[in-house]
């Protein structure tokens, strides 16, 4: 479950949040399940290796949002679109466009600018905790073992379903208020209630949804603040029959990240494009891509395939 952490985590840095995943359809297998260890074992082992997989490939966010006032009607919306790449293995979101408008050229240096920063943080945070001998992300935040979710929370009624057209293990999840914390990343999962699904053959968390049972701060609210009840859910979606990437997110309630994002309302993006890339390669317009020596790779390796909605499996 540190799966669950670093998507937390990447809310809290990068304010991805996207629309509501589609209902997964019943499926009936009668094979025995695995045990609970074993899965959240090859969760821990698994996630390195997702997130190295992502880090080929770039994609676009669309995000809309609702402010809400004190009586619950909406008083505002907004739009904001996004690129989202790895930069010296970083996960950023570099808006492109407001409203629908793209960025004025003081936006666009602003925003460059803010990046650079958030890469350098993160690289900071990254040699930091490793450093101490910690298990961190690319973004350096230390990764939570599954022992420690064991003791955060528990998971009951395991069962079987399909999702996407792949068979997934489903397992609903209450953290436990009285547990006690090791750092404020482990409020994160105490404080939770949902339903995590996992894709059985990769071993990976593909969809969750839930809600926060307290608030939740992270330095008395300064980087951040959620209020009990927020509630999400998000979903994954496999790319090329390659790598796991986001394919939907959903948040509602309030919460605030650092002083320049707050959530009173509801916020939903939409993620599309999904392009890979190489060191050694150039992406051109209309997904042409180039080797080093500036000619076109073959279609089937230079054409990454465009988004498809979370219940579709990307065509080959």
């Amino acid at each position: 479950m540190r799966v669950l952490t670093a998507l937390f985590l990447a809310f809290s840095c990068t304010s991805v949040l996207a629309q509501s995943a589609p209902s997964s359809s019943s499926h009936s297998d009668d094979r025995p399940l695995p045990s609970l260890r074993e899965l959240l074992l090859d969760l821990d082992r698994n996630e390195k290796s997702v997130e190295a997989k992502a880090r080929d490939y770039t994609y676009h966010i669309h995000e809309d949002q609702q402010e809400f006032d004190g009586n619950g009607r909406v008083k505002k919306t907004s739009s904001a679109d996004s690129e989202s790449l790895t930069i010296d293995g970083v996960r950023v979101n570099r808006v492109v466009a407001r409203g629908g408008k793209p960025l004025t050229p003081d936006e666009v240096r602003k925003e460059d600018e803010r990046i650079d920063k958030e890469v350098a943080k993160a690289r900071e945070r990254r040699e930091k905790n490793e450093g101490k001998g910690e298990d961190v992300n690319s973004r350096g935040d230390v990764l939570i073992p599954a022992s420690r979710v064991l003791e955060l929370g528990t998971f009951t009624n395991p069962r079987r379903d399909l999702l996407a057209g792949r068979p997934t293990i489903v397992m609903d999840y209450a953290g436990n208020p009285e547990a006690k914390t090791h750092g404020p990343a482990e409020g994160v999962i105490r404080d939770l209630v949902g339903t995590v699904w996992v894709d059985e053959a990769d071993r990976v968390l593909v969809r969750g949804q839930g809600h926060f049972l307290n608030d939740f701060k992270i330095a008395g609210g300064l980087v951040v603040s959620i209020h009990k009840g927020f509630s999400f859910e998000f979903q994954a979606a496999k790319v090329n029959d390659d790598a796991w990437l986001p394919a939907s997110f959903a948040g509602q309630g309030s919460a605030r990240v650092l002083l320049f994002k707050s959530i009173n309302g509801s916020l939903h993006a939409t993620i599309s494009n999904y392009r890979k890339f190489r060191t050694d390669v150039t992406i051109q317009p209309a997904s042409h891509v180039l080797d080093e020596n500036g000619n076109p790779l073959p279609e089937q390796t230079a054409s990454p395939q465009p988004a498809q909605p979370p219940s579709q499996q990307p065509h080959r």
